[in-house]
C-alpha cells in the first residue's frame, strides 16, 4: 500500500486568517488603490456605505473602516494572476495618488506596492509556494524586536494551539504561525526602531475556541469579550516572564461564527466594457472558492 506523510495536512488550531483590518482616512483613496489598483473586489453586500469598505482577495478580506490611518509594522503578501496587467493598472493611478505614500517597486518574484498611507502589499503570482490559492492572502509579516520568535513561537504553540516554528528567513530569525490552508503569521525580527502599536487587527477562527480563551482569560489577556463568538486579545507575551513580545490585535472567532466561510465574490479586473463578451463572465472571472 503507498505511504503518505499525513503530518502534511495539520493545520493547527488556526484554521482561518481571514481578514487584516486598517482604518483609513479617505474611503475614495482606498477604493482608487484596492480596487482600480490592485484589481481587488469590494463586497457587495456587507459595509456597503461611505464610512468602510471590505475588500475581497479570494477568501480573505482587507477591512478598512473611516479614521486616522493605521498602518502595519511588516507588510501583507497577497496572491494573484497577472503581473504585467497589475503593473499596468498601478500605472493607471499614480496621478490620482500624487501627493500620498503610494509607491510601486519591481522584484524578481513580485510586485510591492504601498497603498497612500503606508501599508505595504507584496503581490505574488501563485506558484508551488502558496499552494492552491490563485487568489488571496497567503500571510501576513510583522516586524519584532530581536531576540522575541522564540518566545512568540511557544505563545502561539502553547496558548494559542496552533503550529508554531523558528528558524532564520535570509538574515533574520523569524517565527511562523500556521494560520490555514497555506497562510501563515510570520514575526520578523529586526534591529529597526518600530512605531507604537495603532490597533489594526487580524481575523482568526479557531477550531478550539474555548481552550486558548481560558488559558488567555487565567493571565488576564482578554482585550474584549464580544459576543457568544468572538473575543480578541492584543499581548503576545513571554510566557516565563510575562513581558510582552509583540502587540497585534487578534479578532478571535469560533467555526460556528455567523459569516465562518462564507462565500465572496472575486471579479476579473481585466475584464472591462470594452472587451466584455456576453455569456463569458464566468470563465473570465476569479472563482468565489479560490
Amino acid at each position: 500500500m503507498a505511504q503518505f506523510d499525513r503530518s502534511v495536512e495539520d493545520l493547527g488550531n488556526i484554521v482561518c486568517l481571514e481578514h487584516i483590518n486598517i482604518r483609513v482616512p479617505d474611503q475614495q483613496l482606498a477604493t482608487t488603490f484596492y480596487v482600480m489598483g490592485l484589481g481587488l473586489t469590494r463586497d457587495p453586500y456587507i459595509m456597503t456605505g461611505t464610512t468602510n469598505m471590505w475588500m475581497n482577495a479570494g477568501r480573505a478580506q482587507f477591512h478598512m473602516p473611516t479614521g486616522e490611518p493605521q498602518v502595519v509594522r511588516g507588510h501583507s503578501g497577497l496572491v494573484m494572476e497577472g503581473r504585467d496587467a497589475l503593473l499596468a493598472r498601478l500605472s493607471d493611478i499614480r496621478p490620482a495618488l500624487e501627493g500620498t505614500n503610494f509607491s510601486v517597486r519591481e522584484h524578481n518574484d513580485y510586485v510591492e506596492a504601498t497603498c497612500p498611507w503606508g501599508n505595504k502589499i507584496r503581490c505574488y503570482e501563485p506558484g508551488e509556494r502558496f499552494g492552491q490559492i490563485r487568489l488571496g492572502i497567503p500571510y501576513v509579516s510583522l516586524n519584532v524586536p530581536i531576540g522575541t520568535t522564540p518566545a512568540i513561537a511557544r505563545f502561539y504553540n502553547e496558548i494559542v494551539g496552533t503550529k508554531a516554528t523558528t528558524g532564520i528567513d535570509g538574515d533574520a530569525p523569524i517565527a511562523s504561525v500556521s494560520a490555514g490552508n497555506g497562510q501563515h503569521m510570520i514575526f520578523r525580527e529586526t534591529s529597526e526602531p518600530q512605531p507604537e502599536f495603532d490597533g489594526h487587527h487580524v481575523a482568526v477562527y479557531l477550531a478550539d475556541f474555548s481552550g486558548p480563551y481560558n488559558k488567555l482569560l487565567e493571565r488576564d489577556l482578554i482585550s474584549r469579550e464580544s459576543d457568544q463568538h468572538e473575543y480578541r486579545f492584543i499581548d503576545i507575551i513571554d510566557l516565563d516572564s510575562g513581558e510582552v513580545q509583540f502587540q497585534l490585535e487578534h479578532e478571535v472567532r469560533s467555526m460556528r461564527h455567523p459569516m465562518y466561510a462564507r462565500p465572496l465574490i472575486n471579479r476579473n479586473p481585466t475584464m472591462t466594457n470594452r472587451n466584455y463578451v456576453p455569456g463569458g463572465y464566468q470563465e473570465a472571472t476569479w472563482s468565489t472558492n479560490t
